[in-house]
């Protein structure tokens, strides 16, 4: 059974793609393949029970995703093209099947373990990948190629452990370190008691009451944390900060937090 929260960021994700129907059909493919499912199900046990870590399960995944296509429908608002379209090799729906693609996959290597997860992620999103690939695009090789090879390097870039080329890959990288509301760390916070190495990341998490991503004033995405306690300072500088830095869609992002009811600062 799915949680009201994995719905809930369902129907945004479907909302945000009524748009593009070869990403719509892909997007509830993904969204009602059961084994994914299961896969991600398996990976938040694994993240949160046997390692002590935050949520990095099926809401996880689906945020990322959502946030990750947010992104880029503000990049085309803003007539930003996408690297597969810059260099006139795909579409804008190429590149957003790949986002999505890598959003809902890109942890699935924490059903391993923590290290080096997000190659063991390509590992086990491959087969649901071309399964899910087959299912949208049929005997469209080419296109089924730039598509899997763009999920893949957005799925293996998403650390910032390994240097990524497209904005595709980028936007997945920032998406990722957005997600890191309190909700990620309620569980983790709730069931293990005794301190344990990454405690930081729960702590700090859990002091994070909203991020807002929305079109920008200086540059197109503007991104804005807000905070109950200065723990949550680590989330940005030490988390988000790195991943945008890495990121080859950092020139188009703007960045500020705070805490409630103060001044936020501008770092980008």
């Amino acid at each position: 059974m799915k949680s009201p929260k994995e719905i809930s960021i369902e129907t945004k994700i479907l909302n945000k793609l009524s748009k593009y129907e070869p990403c719509l059909k892909l997007a509830k493919y993904l969204i009602d393949d059961v084994e994914l499912q299961e896969m991600q199900d398996y990976a938040n046990n694994v993240s949160i029970k046997r390692l002590g870590f935050n949520d990095h399960g099926p809401v996880h995944m689906r945020q990322v995703a959502n946030n990750a296509i947010k992104m880029l429908n503000i990049l085309h608002d803003f007539d930003i093209q996408t690297s597969l379209e810059k260099e006139e090799i795909g579409t804008f729906e190429d590149s957003l099947c790949a986002i999505i693609i890598a959003g809902l996959m890109h942890d699935l290597g924490m059903m391993i373990g923590r290290q080096s997860h997000e190659q063991m992620s390509t590992i086990m999103a491959t087969p649901i990948i071309d399964r899910a690939l087959q299912h949208v695009f049929g005997d469209d090789i080419r296109r089924k190629v730039i598509i899997r090879s763009l999920a893949i390097e957005s799925i293996i870039g998403h650390m910032s452990t390994r240097k990524i080329h497209s904005i595709e890959a980028g936007i997945i990288l920032i998406a990722d370190g957005c997600d890191m509301t309190k909700g990620r760390a309620r569980i983790p916070l709730a069931i293990n008691n005794a301190p344990r190495v990454g405690d930081i990341h729960k702590y700090s998490a859990n002091a994070i009451t909203r991020v807002k991503i929305c079109h920008g004033e200086r540059k197109p995405i503007k991104i804005d944390i807000e905070m109950s306690q200065d723990v949550g300072f680590f989330q940005i500088e030490e988390v988000l900060l790195t991943k945008v830095d890495s990121s080859p869609a950092k020139e188009y992002i703007e960045l500020y937090a705070g805490i409630v009811n103060q001044e936020h600062k501008c770092y980008l």
